[in-house]
């Protein structure tokens, strides 16, 4: 099968993985954003395992929501008493 960028595709082997998108093609490997959010790479000797899959069938993962981070508050330093 030949690959080229913004094929639909899914591999054969790892069918949890949903369907992929090709986001990049080398030639040597193929960049696939897959739909359980993980972009993987896939080895030009292995392009047998995967199979084109409808377009409409590629959901994107939902993009996570950021986390906000709060600042500690600082601590107030203890001082001892000198001692006479």
């Amino acid at each position: 099968m030949i690959i080229k960028r913004g094929n639909v595709v899914s591999h054969s082997g790892a069918m949890e993985w949903g369907v992929g998108k090709v986001v990049e093609v080398t030639p040597l490997k193929a960049t696939i954003q897959f739909s359980d959010g993980i972009i993987r790479k896939i080895a030009s000797t292995h392009y047998t395992i995967l199979q084109l899959a409808d377009a409409a069938s590629f959901v994107p993962a939902a993009e996570s929501i950021p986390v906000v981070k709060t600042r500690a508050t600082p601590r107030k330093k203890l001082v001892k008493p000198a001692v006479a």
